[in-house]
């Protein structure tokens, strides 16, 4: 509406110029080279509006003519540009679809059309990485290096192909100079932190965690920290006494419930007979996460103690958690030092129906300290063989005497106390055995027969493998030739929507 009382007042206020010149008629009379020229005043406004857009056309006319080597550069250029993208396009699809011919192809293609582009090389890069072409690979990752945009790229490429061919080394360097450019970067901090743990450097693996802070939850640094300060405290543990209890004191405050930070920290405070703050440390890392490690620390605050001092020390530990498994075992061992065997079976009676096998190994040493009874100790033994196994530090795979900070692939903070097949599922042996009946007491006991394994059962069908639906679905681009055409031509651009018409292109539109 605005647009029209606009136009309305614009023509309203021509007409009345004309007008105006109308009522007002005057002679314009001009004399130049003997010549002499008279009209009005109308037609002379009218000729100079004629003359100046005429000049203007005269100017532009001329000014095109002198650009017109530029705009068909530009020109050339651009559509040089629309094939560079589309042969990009067509490569990094080809890349994610598996067509290693097409995806070479359309890599020539964008180094010909498009040699400065960052991801020209990066489908260089790929593409040489999918056929196996790994000097190509790294040449096309060492020319990103030399770009501040996509250096980083290229120094994630250059690690990758030194891990590839096991070149720990060369790994090392190129994530360490991700690092320095970069030191948020999560891939490179945590590379670096992997390379320091493995030689254990645990002073270099504290500042490349800080490095890599940014990145890192707040309650995963703060684990990672205290992982890697009692890691030091166990090594310095021999060398200098006051730097480890300084270290594995602050890895208890970020991780109160890390076991062998709270067991070590006990034993160092219990040294300098600072009890209260041992004890207080130990009851609350118990409570989280009972452990025999702890309960053998907690056993062992005072030097000198008596075994019945141990053992009420060991029952008012276990009272914190009750009817826990290590409680009752933590409690069991300390009767049994302390000749305290009733405390001891009643200690251990809860678990006597499913007994693992520390508990069977309990009660057959509680027989033979009690009474002597070779048949009984043979009994829990023969127990203890088939019993449930219990929770031992594992990881991996891989089963620990002691906990480690890195397990064998590297991992800081893998080793987990937990039933050695607790990662395949099952808390229980695989193949169920029927153990044989106990030989008579006066009879000699006959050899053992082998026990016969149960088949195993069969999952349920919903619990069956179903075949995964592809997540990008196979088809034939509307702008990709295919493998089977043998076209080699320029890249065509794909049919899409029409261009928003421009000015031009409306005012023809008003004749049609």
């Amino acid at each position: 509406m605005i647009r029209v009382v606009t136009f309305l007042l614009a023509v309203a206020v021509l007409a009345a110029g004309f007008a105006w010149l109308a009522d007002r008629p005057g002679e314009v009379a001009v004399t130049w080279l003997g010549y002499r020229l008279e009209t009005s005043v109308l037609v002379t406004g009218l000729a100079l509006i004629v003359l100046v857009i005429a000049l203007m056309l005269a100017i532009a006319f001329v000014r095109g003519i002198l650009r017109s080597p530029e705009q068909v550069s530009l020109f050339f250029r651009h559509r040089r540009a629309v094939k560079g993208y589309l042969a990009l396009s067509r490569g990094l699809i080809a890349i994610g679809a598996g067509d290693l011919k097409l995806a070479r192809r359309s890599a020539s293609d964008a180094a010909r059309l498009a040699p400065g582009d960052p991801l020209t090389l990066l489908l260089i890069a790929q593409s040489a990485q999918m056929a196996g072409d790994r000097a190509g690979a790294e040449r096309a990752f060492r020319d990103m290096t030399r770009r501040d945009d996509t250096k980083l790229l290229g120094l994630r490429g250059l690690y990758i192909e030194a891990q590839r061919r096991n070149d720990t080394h060369g790994a090392r360097l190129f994530a360490e100079e991700a690092a320095k450019t970069a030191p948020g970067l999560a891939w490179a901090g945590q590379a670096v932190l992997d390379d320091r743990c493995a030689a254990s450097d645990w002073a270099g693996a504290l500042d490349a965690l800080d490095s890599m802070k940014s990145a890192l939850a707040k309650a995963e640094y703060r684990r990672k920290r205290a992982v890697l300060l009692t890691a030091r405290a166990q090594a310095l543990e021999e060398a200098d006494r006051d730097a480890a209890r300084a270290a594995v004191l602050e890895a208890v405050k970020l991780a109160p419930d890390l076991v062998p930070a709270a067991a070590l920290a006990g034993r160092r405070l219990a040294e300098s007979n600072d009890w209260r703050k041992a004890r207080k440390i130990l009851e609350a890392a118990w409570t989280a996460n009972p452990h025999p490690d702890i309960a053998e620390a907690y056993g062992n605050l005072r030097f000198g103690d008596s075994a019945r001092e141990r053992l009420m020390r060991m029952q008012k530990l276990a009272a914190k958690v009750e009817g826990q498994r290590e409680g009752a075992l933590a409690v069991a061992r300390a009767a049994i030092d302390a000749r305290e065997f009733k405390i001891a079976r009643d200690a251990l009676a809860p678990h006597l129906a499913a007994p693992t096998r520390r508990v069977a190994t309990l009660m057959a040493e509680i027989e033979e300290a009690e009474h002597g009874d070779t048949g009984r100790v043979r009994e829990w033994m023969s127990r203890a063989v088939r019993a449930a196994p219990d929770p031992v530090w594992t990881a991996d795979g891989v089963v620990s005497e002691r906990w480690l900070p890195v397990t064998p692939n590297g991992r800081l903070d893998g080793f987990e106390w937990k039933l050695p097949l607790a990662e395949l599922g099952a808390s229980r042996r695989v193949i169920e055995v029927t153990p044989p009946p106990p030989p008579p007491a006066e009879a000699k006991p006959a050899e053992e027969p082998q026990p016969r394994p149960r088949k195993a059962q069969r999952p349920a069908a919903r619990d069956r493998a179903r075949p995964v639906e592809p997540v990008i679905p196979l088809v034939h681009a509307p702008d990709d030739p295919g493998t089977e055409t043998g076209h080699d031509g320029d890249p065509v651009p794909e049919p899409a929507a029409a261009a928003a018409p421009d000015a031009w292109q409306r005012l023809r539109g008003l004749f049609r």
